[in-house]
């Protein structure tokens, strides 16, 4: 019953958002200021992931492939359809569950324990709307470019480890990479990325928004958005790969 209640503040907050901005340029701004703090502020993390998930693909896929009737170009297929299928949407937004969706709920926290959110609220300003709104746009705009570039940096790094360990050269694995491509898997790795980016930002936003206490439970609640993220996001991959695949 619990879990029901909470469910249904989530749609009611979600609801709260859509409501006509009181001032456009202001919204604007916060939009702006969340777009750069997500993006930007993972930014650095995501390629440090990204080419070493890809690297660590390589090696064990050339380690896994040991039948001489595999070719070795088959390596650079499978870096390819894993990276941008799973590792980069999944992997890389669980990730930023941990370091997105934790600020968010933090920073709602503080905001909601220092009595600035009933400050805002009693100037007459939405407060869903103006705190909340421009989170998630901010993920939906930067996340998926997070995870447009983990894919490139993924592919990129199985290349480079196949030419450093000596097992697969840049020209085959460059022959691999363009070996039954099929474009709707980066379609699909998209539709992932997107579907984690809202969750990230809506679970982490409603833990933050509706925290009671002092700083002990902002912690709790950063920890809980992260759990909460993470356990979404596993559960809507294997249905978004079910589905689609």
């Amino acid at each position: 019953m619990i879990q029901l209640s909470s469910f249904g503040k989530y749609l009611l907050m979600i609801r709260g958002m859509f409501h006509k901005p009181e001032n456009l340029k202001m919204y604007w701004k916060e939009f702006m200021h969340q777009s750069v703090e997500i993006g930007y502020g993972s930014f650095g993390i995501v390629v440090i992931i990204s080419v070493f998930m890809g690297a660590v693909s390589a090696v064990q896929t050339a380690f896994q492939l040991t039948s001489p009737f595999v070719t070795r170009e088959t390596i650079a297929l499978v870096v390819r359809d894993t990276v941008i299928l799973e590792f980069a949407p999944t992997l890389i937004c669980i990730v930023l569950a941990g370091v997105v969706g934790s600020k968010i709920a933090s920073e709602l926290g503080n905001m909601r324990v220092s009595e600035q959110i009933d400050a805002l609220e009693i100037m007459g300003i939405n407060t869903k709307s103006y705190l909340i709104g421009p989170k998630i746009l901010g993920a939906l705009l930067t996340i998926p470019m997070l995870v447009v570039v983990a894919m490139v940096l993924g592919i990129y790094g199985g290349r480079m480890a196949g030419a450093l360990g000596g097992f697969l050269s840049a020209d085959e694995f460059d022959r691999g990479l363009q070996d039954r491509f099929v474009a709707k898997n980066v379609w699909i790795g998209l539709a992932k990325a997107y579907s984690f980016s809202f969750i990230i930002s809506s679970v982490a936003a409603y833990y933050g928004y509706y925290v009671k206490g002092g700083a002990l439970e902002i912690g709790r609640a950063s920890t809980n958005a992260v759990i909460t993220s993470c356990i979404m996001i596993l559960i809507t991959d294997y249905l978004i790969a079910y589905f689609l695949l």
